[in-house]
């Protein structure tokens, strides 16, 4: 299938979409196959008909970049064919497709772009261009300096639910640093990261943030309104249940329940999960809920069940427990 027949079979199945939904929609990309990663993740550099965000897909996308894939190592030339290429195209496969490529390690439904939007290279959705220069990087809920390696056992723990995960002999598989489907996605952020300098926080690092002045006391977050809203602009994606509607070969991240994150995760905290609600979300018009709305929608999912962590009393031991963590005070 070559560029012009991806963009119209892309553009058709939004439409397809749209028509049901009006334009607000936020379809999680989840390919099925590794396939179907190579030929989504198919438009280079020299695709590019928009101006990029600096290294990053718009925040603000339409159905020719909402899948745009800017630096996509399956397709980049200027990769060889060394171990470490290899390594790099395992890591990209493993955030693309988590679930499938490493099943052992993902008893949950979530991948690591579910969150990390465009493989982690859209503005206002978590990109982790760059990000890799920042650690070791001090963690407050361990208390102790991370490496990225440390940085994605806790993704693996907490937003896989990786927690009690066994292996082929009923034997549990907790994740750890030296794990190759670690090393693997450390080698895809690292490239990620390859032109950027160490040390220097990316511009757009940590910017899924609600300002402290817009932020809703706990009390007053209302998990009714939440469910409106989330009624009105989540659930043709996301569905009433929360589990994702197939929608072509995409499937919205479950939201709650045994195959969605732990309430361990960082999302398991109401302005966490705000914050990325408002500047990630409805996946196709991103930015359309207000700061409150915002929270509002993140207390209705919040109080919806999910997976136990296990291990809440090791964290934040040296830290404040932030306001938002409620699962910890349950």
């Amino acid at each position: 299938m070559n560029k012009l027949e991806i963009i119209f079979a892309v553009a058709l199945s939004c439409c397809l979409v749209m028509i049901s939904c009006g334009d607000r929609e936020n379809v999680i990309s989840v390919a099925d196959t590794v396939e179907d990663v190579t030929q989504l993740g198919s438009f280079g550099p020299a695709s590019h008909t928009y101006q990029l965000a600096g290294p990053l897909v718009p925040g603000h996308t339409t159905m020719v970049t909402a899948w745009d894939i800017p630096r996509n190592p399956l397709t980049d030339v200027t990769l060889s064919d060394s171990e470490n290429a290899e390594q790099i195209r395992r890591g990209f496969r493993l955030f693309t497709a988590t679930p499938i490529e490493t099943p052992r390690l993902t008893p949950s439904g979530m991948t690591c772009g579910n969150c990390h939007l465009n493989a982690g290279q859209r503005e206002l959705a978590l990109p982790l261009v760059g990000a890799a220069g920042m650690f070791p990087e001090y963690n407050r809920r361990a208390g102790r300096m991370f490496t990225l390696e440390d940085r994605i056992v806790g993704c693996f723990m907490r937003s896989e639910n990786s927690v009690g995960a066994t292996n082929v002999d009923g034997e549990v598989v907790a994740p750890a640093p030296d794990f190759e489907e670690v090393e693997a996605l450390a080698a895809y952020i690292t490239w990620l990261s390859s032109d950027y300098p160490v040390g220097q926080n990316p511009p757009w690092r940590k910017r899924n943030r609600i300002v402290t002045d817009a932020l809703v006391s706990i009390d007053q977050l209302d998990p009714e309104l939440g469910e409106s809203l989330f009624t009105e602009h989540c659930v043709n994606c996301h569905g009433a249940d929360g589990q994702g509607v197939q929608v072509g070969d995409k499937r919205a991240g479950p939201l709650w329940g045994p195959s969605s994150w732990n309430d361990g995760a960082g999302a398991s905290r109401y302005y966490t999960l705000a914050g990325f609600i408002r500047y990630a979300m409805p996946y196709l018009n991103p930015g359309i809920l207000s700061d409150e709305e915002a929270q509002h929608v993140a207390a209705y999912i919040i109080a919806q069940p999910r997976p136990e962590y296990p291990f809440k009393a090791d964290d934040y031991q040296n830290e404040e427990l932030p306001i938002d963590a409620v699962s910890y005070k349950e």
